[in-house]
């Protein structure tokens, strides 16, 4: 079933990007000094579209996504760049207006549904109230609004599941839950961070193409967080490669995985086992990722990576256009000595 959208609701603006990202930093002050876990981080999303957001653990992924929700822990900070959500400017709001924004403006989908949702209240009720606080319905409206979101995410007897508490859904429908409560009030954008990792594989493969469809059915723009290449090849339009704070290649999602252009980029898919090739063992990257108080100078891939010449650890390579894709890498810009 289509979710239908609250109506008039973004009209206006339907050709503004869902998100426009451009030279985000975020930092973290400490007693050694200031840490700077993203560094000059720029991406947009359109409305419809899937971007994904990939790299290992410790790449910026979860915090990019928490900076655009204004949901950066202390001491962390925005030192630099801007975030609009179809053409709003939102990080240089006060708390009390981001508050009203999300949800609103921007939903989120996290990796345990158990920490979205409140174990003391129906699953019914939590939409309701989600609904009415930022859209203003009437209640009736509002019940109708929820048992609508329950069909659309494929929850079976939506009627009977309103009233049913969140430990009374499996994993994988509580996770269908927090996906309909981010689409409550028809935002132009949602955060799905890491949405599919607590899963089992089947369930897995059953929420990305969920989110899929919403996105396409609703229009919002989707910002998919994950390390998973795989979750990224089957639900994304767009990718972000990260790595230690930084975008470190980006574009159409079929001309990265198939011709990916940096020796990162490389890596990752060789990491991926064949389904026609059989091997003794995978490939993989040595080396690890870099801690925020230890990044090396220059590109910050270069102690791992097989082609890094002198260039590579005096000066940060920019991101520029290679071919499809955009890359930073001292190879793909005349050499690395």
């Amino acid at each position: 079933m289509m979710v239908q959208p609250i109506e008039d609701l973004h009209a206006d603006t339907a050709a503004v990007p869902a998100l426009d990202v451009s030279g985000l930093s975020v930092e973290f002050p400490s007693r050694h000094g200031t840490l700077t876990a993203i560094d000059n981080v720029s991406m947009q999303i359109a409305p419809g579209e899937i971007l994904g957001v990939v790299g290992e653990s410790g790449a910026g992924k979860s915090i990019t996504g928490l900076a655009v929700l204004g949901l950066l822990e202390s001491p962390g900070r925005l030192c630099g760049g801007s975030i609009h959500v179809g053409g709003r400017r939102v990080d240089t709001l006060t708390e009390k207006e981001l508050t009203k924004v999300r949800g609103r403006e921007m939903g989120a989908i996290f990796q345990d549904p158990l920490t979205a949702l409140n174990p003391l209240f129906t699953v019914g009720k939590q939409l309701v109230e989600t609904i009415r606080l930022h859209t203003g319905m009437a209640k009736d409206e509002a019940n109708a609004r929820a048992l609508e979101l329950l069909q659309a995410v494929g929850i079976p007897a939506p009627e009977e599941r309103l009233r049913q508490y969140p430990h009374q859904f499996s994993g994988g429908m509580r996770q269908r839950v927090v996906i309909a409560l981010a689409l409550a009030a028809g935002p132009r954008l949602i955060i799905a961070d890491e949405p599919t990792t607590a899963l089992d594989v089947s369930i897995q493969a059953q929420i990305t193409a969920l989110l899929r469809r919403l996105c396409d059915t609703t229009g919002v723009g989707i910002m998919l967080v994950t390390h998973d290449m795989g979750v990224i090849a089957e639900t994304a339009d767009r990718v972000c490669v990260m790595y230690s704070g930084r975008v470190v290649e980006s574009g159409p999602v079929a001309d990265v995985i198939h011709n990916p252009q940096h020796p990162y980029t490389i890596g990752l898919m060789r990491a991926i086992p064949s389904l026609h090739d059989r091997v003794e063992t995978l490939a993989q990257i040595d080396g690890s990722m870099p801690r925020l108080n230890a990044r090396p100078t220059g590109c910050a891939f270069h102690p791992r990576c097989p082609h890094a010449g002198s260039k590579c650890s005096a000066e940060t390579p920019p991101l520029v256009p290679v071919g499809t894709t955009s890359a930073a890498c001292w190879l793909q810009q005349g050499g690395t000595q």
